[in-house]
C-alpha cells in the first residue's frame, strides 16, 4: 500500500546509525514496551535521526511501510547481546518493507528531542520541517479515533485506551505533541529509554 493522505504514520527515534541498518537489512524497528506509544499498530513508520547520525541527524529521511508486529524481548532480536541488562525485557518488534528515502529530508526546526509522535500521510507528503508533522487541533480528534480503532481491531495486544471525549491536553500528550507558549515541542524523553 503506497502512502496516502490517510495513512497512519508514527514518528518514531531512531537511536544510532545501527538501528537504520538494522530496519534497511533485516526489516524491523524495536520500542521497548514501557515506553512504547499506545498504539504500534500503524500504516508507516518515519524514521527521526537525532545528532548520533552526525551531518545526517535531526532530520527524517526515511519512512517504511508497516507489515507486522510481535511482542519479543531485547535478547529475542539482539542475541548477540544477550548479556544486556534489558535483555529479558519485553519490546514490540516492527516488521517493516524497504526503506524509502524522502524527497527531500524533513528537517528540525524548534524541536529539542522526539520519541514518537502520531502524523498522517497527508502532513507527512507536505511537510518540510518536523513541525509541519504536527497534526492541528481541530483534526487530532480525528487522528485519536483513527488509532483507536485501528488498536480496537487489533487482535494481537489490548490496551485501555481513553475514549474521544478526553482534555485537548491529554489527547496532545497521547499524539506526542506537547504545546510550548504557542509553538510545538516533542515531549522530553531520554534517549536511553529507546536502546
Amino acid at each position: 500500500m503506497p502512502l496516502a493522505p490517510t495513512s497512519l504514520v508514527l514518528v518514531a527515534l531512531l537511536p544510532t546509525p545501527r538501528d537504520l541498518e538494522i530496519a534497511r537489512l533485516l526489516g524491523w524497528y524495536r520500542i521497548p514496551l514501557r515506553s512504547a506509544p499506545k498504539v504500534v499498530a500503524v500504516d508507516y513508520l518515519a524514521f527521526y535521526q537525532p545528532a548520533s547520525f552526525g551531518g545526517r541527524g535531526a532530520q527524517i529521511e526515511f519512512i517504511a511501510q508497516v507489515t507486522g508486529h510481535e511482542l519479543t524481548t531485547r535478547g529475542e532480536l539482539l542475541k548477540d547481546e544477550a548479556h544486556h541488562p534489558r535483555a529479558r525485557e519485553e519490546y514490540y518488534k516492527i516488521q517493516i518493507g524497504g526503506l524509502e528515502k524522502l524527497k527531500e529530508p524533513i528537517q528540525t526546526d524548534k524541536w529539542k528531542r522526539l520519541t514518537f509522535l502520531y502524523s498522517t500521510g497527508e502532513y507527512l507528503l507536505n511537510a518540510k520541517i518536523l513541525n509541519d508533522l504536527v497534526v492541528q487541533s481541530e483534526e487530532r480528534e480525528l487522528l485519536w479515533k483513527s488509532l483507536r480503532e485501528r488498536a480496537e481491531n487489533e487482535q494481537l495486544y489490548k490496551t485501555d485506551l481513553p475514549s474521544m471525549d478526553i482534555p485537548p491536553e491529554v489527547l496532545m500528550a497521547l499524539l506526542g505533541i506537547k504545546d510550548m507558549q504557542g509553538t510545538y515541542e516533542a515531549k522530553e524523553s531520554v534517549n536511553a529509554d529507546l536502546d
